[in-house]
């Protein structure tokens, strides 16, 4: 074997002389060595498919250097089913259409990148939708799916993927290309590739009995490969093909089924003492005819409340573990009888009968999130994936979990349950201590102790994940020595060259190998403190599970996450693909200053929606600033650090002659200038610094009214005086009395997100001493910028921990709308006829939490429309050199849209960025909420 560096540039050169679209750069391969399993295994090369003439020009290359091709989608697998040491074949960028759908035969052909939710976008307006709906739906691709026999929560009405699949189109490792599908009396055919055929007619003529005693015993056996479909009475390609993991050969186009949906859904949540008594509850819940039954435990329940507060959780039936049970069909009333009869009827705890598709899908969210939420363990360890999809006869599910319970108990961990439990699979993390000496050592031995437990139920140790690197190994504690002869002479006929995802079900890899967590990584001389993660970064950055949330659109939840993803489509610019590359850095693998570790923050807005939207916590503003921090500290900045990363200080001294400040920003022959050395995109118009600063004209007071401080950040005083005097006029009104804090403060938002972190440490405890006296006598320190607010809540903590005047701060911090909702006898003033586009800023909603904020809103009896997504300048990222384009294509996903559909409407921002942003690319004035409220706008306009 070559060297690995030599042998990736043979094959990066055969690959690009073969026209093909070639990744091979250190970030590219950090990114890709990792799906949302436990493994890391970097590839030589990526090539992203355009064509099927690309792929059969990648499988060329793969024959003539023995280099090994794996297949991925939006790489969710959690089994390491979508990493490969060979070159990975990126499905998800070009080849990602549907190329057609007819509702009559409700059918849908799409190629193997084509996300789900496309699929479902596509087939909406028809009334039909592709039945399996795995949790990862947002994101995960077709492909990705037929793989894995992917089925999701309603496959007790719409079956796997396999039983929606009408016909495949795939090469195989000898580049044939071979055609299966069903003729027009349903019989099954293969076309194409006669000796691969032929030699697996041969394989199952020889194990003939183990195939009809050993598979298809029930529904989710999913493990190694579907031979009952290989059966000469069956024969049926389609079938087998469907969850053979990539290891048979490489699909190019898929023909699915679509099924009707239903136009009535309702919901009934089933309560128990434990989860163990849900598991038994289910087979009868499922005798009702649900379309779906899934189990959930408090423990899972408990880390989500801890992380996003009580209100992110709906009402819930007593109890300690929980069925959500949904029905559906045509008929509004006939269904909730349904419904109602299963609340009566099951001995359950209590229950809540829930048709409100409001309240239905924040259920399902927190049931889609369940593999992010349950990466953190009830230990508050990190857990993790390797035995998170083991399946049981349903009948058998109640006695597995407490077994599988005590099992976990034996070995000192700790879990929180969940997953399709009318169909007997239950998803796991679990703490694995990979962070100790002899972890993966222990995380073999429980998992084969785990593997032996689920043989004995006559289970699999799969249940729609695949097996992957995970459980490969594992397979001959569920199957005998002759279904493993035949699974390896299946492969054999299709593969023989073993180049089709090697390492997989036969021939497998060891399951404790090329563990990606496993060891203890040592990152000296942090600036931030990383309170969550016990002040690890290797824990914090290794929060990501791969879940790949962040590739998906939430804006439909209300999600900022992660829009830079979202403008460009690419992996690096993924809160997933961020987190991979600084895997590595922690591991040693890249230093801090590696090309590879920039390119892939770049174009980080620092929006902070991951830490809020992610499942798992994670928080790449607070690495991207250690990033910068670690790269830069006593060396040469970019010119943006020293202007734009210190614009408060600028600001106080353009405060004193601002006249001339602004006339130098623009006078034709000073302004390009002056925009080329503060690292300023030219095509972005500079905000004039204020004639009269609102500090030097604030006068406070004296009253019997409530004291209140005011935090008149830079940006307020500087550039909007007019917002903090708002402020003040609604605080007067609401009984209070504000004054501004005793000395200079700053909170150091700039030379934070610039990584100048020394810096905005000192500022931040000048300004912490400056507000104790204050927060220790009880008086609200009320915000006006977001992003300012919420470094005294949340980033006062990393960068002063310990502090016991930082936290009686961060206690003390209130935004407008939070005071205001705990003021006695308060009222909003009425604004009905008043229709308000509300932007949030991407802080308020991940970090301050903008419920408070909506909650007002409603109040006032204005027609809101509160936008989700990032405005896109998040402070200097949108006016900083190179980053233009995609702070307008952020802006342009619900921001612009929605200002062109409503030309009229108040824009409502508190941030002062996203109010540059709507003058800056549409010339409209927007507020503040405190302009919005204050009294006398209100009885102008009376």
């Amino acid at each position: 074997m070559l060297p690995m560096v030599e042998e990736s540039s043979e094959v990066v050169r055969s690959l690009e002389a073969a026209g093909l679209e070639v990744r091979a750069d250190a970030g590219t391969r950090s990114m890709y060595a990792s799906d949302a399993s436990l493994y890391r295994i970097p590839p030589l090369a990526v090539v992203r498919p355009r064509d099927v003439d690309d792929v059969a020009a990648t499988l060329a290359v793969a024959r003539a250097t023995g280099v090994p091709v794996t297949s991925r989608g939006a790489g969710t697998s959690v089994a390491g089913n979508a990493v490969g040491r060979g070159v990975v074949l990126d499905f998800s960028r070009h080849l990602n259409r549907v190329l057609s759908l007819d509702p009559e035969s409700r059918t849908a052909v799409v190629e193997p990148g084509t996300v789900h939710a496309v699929l479902q976008r596509a087939a909406a307006p028809h009334g039909v939708r592709f039945g399996p709906d795995p949790s990862t739906h947002p994101r995960c691709t077709i492909g990705g799916m037929i793989g894995n026999n992917a089925c999701g929560s309603r496959s007790l009405a719409y079956g796997r993927t396999s039983d929606n699949v009408a016909g495949l189109e795939l090469l195989t490792a000898a580049g044939d290309r071979l055609t299966t599908g069903y003729d027009a009396e349903r019989v099954p055919f293969a076309r194409g590739a006669d000796d691969v055929v032929s030699g697996v007619r041969a394989v199952m003529g020889r194990h003939l009995g183990t195939t009809r005693t050993e598979f298809d015993r029930f529904g989710r056996q999913v493990s190694g490969y579907a031979a009952h479909h290989l059966l000469p009475e069956r024969f049926d390609l389609t079938q087998a093909l469907v969850g053979s993991e990539g290891t048979l050969g490489v699909i190019t186009q898929a023909t699915v089924r679509l099924v009707v949906d239903a136009t009535v859904r309702v919901v009934v949540v089933l309560g128990f003492p434990d989860i163990v008594d849900a598991g038994r509850a289910a087979p009868g819940v499922v005798a009702h005819g649900p379309t779906s039954c899934e189990g959930l435990d408090s423990r899972l329940i408990d880390v989500l409340r801890a992380r996003r507060g009580p209100e992110a959780i709906p009402p819930l039936p007593s109890g300690r573990a929980w069925l959500f049970v949904e029905f559906a069909g045509e008929d509004r009333d006939e269904v909730l009888a349904r419904a109602q009869r299963l609340a009566a009827e099951t001995d359950a705890a209590g229950s809540v009968v829930v048709d409100d598709p409001v309240v239905q899908a924040r259920l399902w969210r927190i049931r889609e999130d369940g593999a992010g939420l349950a990466g953190r363990a009830p230990s508050d360890k990190p857990a993790w994936p390797g035995w998170e999809d083991a399946a049981v006869p349903p009948d058998r599910l109640g006695d597995y979990l407490a077994e599988f319970d005590a099992l976990v108990g034996a070995y000192g961990m700790t879990s929180a349950p969940f997953g399709h439990f009318g169909d007997g699979c239950m998803h796991v993390r679990l703490d694995l201590p990979l962070d100790q000496p002899g972890g993966t050592a222990v995380m073999r031995e429980f998992l084969t102790e785990s593997a032996r437990l689920v043989g004995r139920f006559g289970g699999s140790l799969s249940g729609e994940h695949g097996d992957g690197r995970a459980r490969s190994e594992l397979l001959p504690h569920m199957y005998s020595s002759d279904a493993i002869s035949m699974f390896a002479g299946i492969k054999h006929a299709f593969d023989p060259g073993n180049l089709l995802n090697p390492g997989v079900l036969v021939d497998p890899d060891p399951i404790d190998e090329n563990v990606r967590p496993a060891g203890k990584f040592t990152v000296p001389g942090l600036a931030l403190a990383y309170p969550h993660d016990g002040g690890d970064l290797a824990q914090a950055v290794h929060r990501c599970t791969g879940v790949g949330k962040c590739r998906a659109d939430n804006s439909a939840a209300g999600g900022v996450m992660c829009p830079s993803y979202l403008a460009t489509r690419e992996e690096k610019d993924s809160t997933r693909g961020r987190a991979r590359v600084l895997q590595d850095v922690v591991r040693g693998e890249l230093p801090w200053s590696d090309p590879a570790v920039h390119d892939a923050l770049d174009l980080c807005l620092s929006c902070k929606g991951c830490a809020s939207d992610c499942p798992t916590g994670i928080d790449m503003a607070t690495y991207k600033s250690e990033a910068l921090h670690q790269t830069y500290r006593r060396r040469l900045r970019p010119r943006s650090h020293y202007t734009l990363g210190r614009l408060p200080m600028w600001a106080r001294l353009a405060g004193r002659v601002p006249g001339l400040a602004n006339r130098s920003l623009t006078l034709p022959l000073l302004k390009p200038v002056a925009l080329w050395l503060a690292g300023v995109d030219a095509r972005r118009s500079i905000p004039a610094f204020a004639a009269r600063p609102f500090r030097r004209t604030f006068a406070a007071q004296r009253s019997e009214r409530t004291p209140v401080v005011l935090f008149a950040d830079s940006f307020t005083d500087s550039f909007s005086p007019e917002v903090a005097e708002s402020m003040v006029r609604v605080l007067r009104a609401a009984g209070y009395e504000p004054r501004l804090p005793s000395g200079s403060v700053c909170c150091g938002l700039t030379w934070i997100t610039t990584g100048q972190l020394d810096s905005a440490r000192s500022i931040l405890r000048r300004t912490v001493a400056t507000l104790a006296a204050d927060a220790r006598a009880g008086v609200p320190i009320v915000g006006i910028e977001p992003s300012c607010t919420a470094v005294l809540r949340s980033d006062v903590h990393e960068l002063l921990p310990g502090d016991p005047d930082a936290a009686l701060v961060a206690a003390g911090v209130r935004t407008l709308a939070e005071l205001l909702a705990e003021t006695p006898g308060w009222r909003a003033p009425d604004l009905t006829g008043t229709e308000v586009v509300a932007q949030p800023h991407c802080h308020h909603h991940a970090v301050l939490g903008w419920k408070t904020d909506a909650d007002l809103l409603r109040g006032t009896g204005a027609t809101v429309r509160t936008l989700a997504g990032c405005c896109g300048l998040a402070g200097n990222f949108g006016v900083e050199r190179g980053h233009y384009e995609v702070s307008v294509a952020v802006a342009g996903q619900n921001l612009l849209p929605a200002l062109d559909a409503a030309p009229d409407a108040v824009v409502l921002a508190d941030g002062f960025s996203c109010r540059t942003q709507v003058d800056d690319l549409r010339s409209r004035p927007a507020v503040h909420l405190a302009q919005l409220l204050d009294p006398g706008r209100t009885a102008g306009r009376a």
